[in-house]
């Protein structure tokens, strides 16, 4: 939106109309540092000036004695939240390239080498996704989490910092102790533990950010936007997947003989993660950012409401055992948030593809597409599954179909300048990095049911091959953006000489 009052407080290289916001209903994470400078009116839109591709503020600053001073304030402040950042990101790459997709390879060639999973031990399959679930997206939706929260404490890194070593800490011992049952009755509690701690001590951080009284007036107070509700519901997702994980670690330490949680169990444990906490966090951002990214009208709000309703029942029915209504209702929810975000429509404009490859809009709606699928296949393998096998497809067709596309979609085009970084470092290691997931997401998707379910024995061949292309995808996704991070122009480099990320880490407590 172009409107008479706008402000921009970062780099956006490509005129995003989403990085302009009204005055008198401004979006807090963007605005906060700009609490102290009043806004004017602009009726103009070249008042912006002719270089775009520079940091834009479209206020008039009304200081009296410091105008310097609270320049190089805010921009302190903003650099140390963007490496904060960085790190968050940094160590879910981690997680997800090394602990994760590479363990879950080594699983993959075991299962295809046996022509099962019976001999491969549950807990390194548990180790591998609690490493991509928590370790990767939770570490990305943490670190967002908490960058987009105002800072109005003089401490903006403390308790960031906490929870990411609380975070990585207790992530990286659950997979020690899945992986080598190293005192694993006691790494399995104080991991969980740690994980808990660092997500209460999110929402506490989170719960305390409210509206100024100054800019509420004696108006109404306004009401939670929907996109907000989503994402909300989906941390509440995280809270139970968290507290859930606690206590049935803390049950398997007292009174366990394995190091995994028992299937029917699991089976639970699986629904609240994926669409209790991935999925309604990703659709809370798809309804705030797509409209934009994609060109397309603002979500339909009785239908996303709808999508919304219905995936808190499938999931509510999924955690109580009732595995038939719960996959009907996960997979008509999958079906409405396609129509609720109008991905089927006729664009209204260009897409924002400056920066990163032109294919992005086209995998955006390849990734809602795998959603259906997975709801689909749910229903299917709460029926006729036998051997494991439509259910392994189903999951996939969720967190790499559908999850891990629209990070590997969503994240070149804005972790960047959440992290302070221009640009992404290569548009073609982008679209190869989607590529190569795609292909072996269809293969493993494809052809794991026809192997688990015995349809068809050559099924087992193509499964090796779906593992090399997805790791393929991961290791060039996790470069691309590690070297975006790391050698990338900082926006905060001033007027100066621009310099990689990696020195401005230097500068933290500057």
């Amino acid at each position: 939106m172009y409107t008479s009052q706008i402000a921009g407080l970062r780099y956006f290289p490509d005129r995003d109309k989403w990085a302009f916001v009204e005055i008198d209903r401004v979006d807090k994470w963007i605005h906060d540092s700009m609490k102290l400078v009043i806004a004017i009116r602009r009726s103009d839109r070249s008042y912006c000036g002719s270089n775009w591709l520079r940091l834009v503020l479209v206020v008039e600053l009304q200081m009296i004695n410091s105008a310097g001073n609270l320049t190089r304030a805010i921009v302190t402040r903003e650099r140390q939240k963007s490496l904060v950042l960085r790190a968050w990101i940094l160590s879910g790459l981690f997680f997800m390239a090394l602990p994760g997709t590479l363990l879950g390879f080594s699983n993959l060639m075991a299962i295809s080498a046996h022509h099962g999973s019976a001999n491969l031990p549950p807990a390194w399959m548990e180790g591998h996704g609690h490493a991509q679930m928590f370790g990767w997206i939770g570490s990305f939706i943490l670190g967002i989490g908490f960058y987009s929260q105002p800072t109005r404490e003089r401490s903006i890194l403390s308790l960031p910092i906490t929870c990411f070593g609380l975070w990585t800490v207790g992530v990286a011992l659950r997979w020690l102790a899945n992986i080598y049952a190293w005192h694993w009755r006691t790494l399995f509690p104080v991991s969980a533990g740690l994980e808990l701690i660092a997500v209460l001590l999110f929402l506490s951080a989170a719960s305390r950010h409210k509206l100024p009284e100054s800019e509420q007036g004696n108006r109404a107070k306004p009401g939670m936007e929907l996109w907000m509700v989503s994402v909300l519901l989906g941390t509440g997702g995280l809270t139970a997947a968290v507290t859930f994980n606690f206590v049935e670690c803390l049950r398997l330490a007292l009174q366990g003989t394995l190091l995994s949680f028992p299937h029917a169990l699991d089976q639970k444990y699986l629904v609240l993660m994926g669409w209790g906490f991935i999925v309604p966090v990703v659709w809370g951002f798809s309804a705030r950012w797509l409209p934009a990214f994609l060109a397309i009208p603002k979500p339909d709000t009785p239908k996303l409401r709808l999508a919304l309703a219905l995936n808190l029942l499938g999931v509510l029915c999924g955690v109580s055992g009732w595995t038939g209504p719960a996959t009907i209702l996960l997979a008509c929810s999958a079906i409405v948030i396609g129509l609720a975000l109008h991905l089927a429509q006729q664009p209204q404009g260009h897409a924002k593809v400056q920066g990163i490859h032109p294919s992005f809009p086209s995998f955006i709606r390849i990734a809602y597409a795998w959603l259906v699928i997975a709801g689909c296949m749910s229903i299917w393998a709460a029926f006729a599954d036998r051997h494991g096998g439509i259910w392994g497809a189903s999951r996939h067709a969720l967190t790499v179909g559908f999850a891990a596309t629209m990070v590997f979609s969503i994240g070149p085009r804005i972790l960047p300048h959440f992290a302070g970084v221009r640009a992404i470092f290569s548009k073609r290691l982008m679209f190869l990095s989607l590529f190569f997931l795609q292909t072996g997401c269809l293969l493993r998707v494809s052809s794991e049911p026809l192997a688990y379910e015995g349809l068809l024995s050559v099924a087992w061949k193509l499964l090796p091959i779906s593992g090399m292309l997805e790791l393929s995808a991961v290791l060039l996704f996790a470069v691309n953006l590690t070297l975006t991070l790391l050698l990338g122009n900082s926006v905060f480099a001033g007027d100066g000489p621009r310099q990689p990320l990696w020195r401005s880490f230097v500068h933290l407590n500057g």
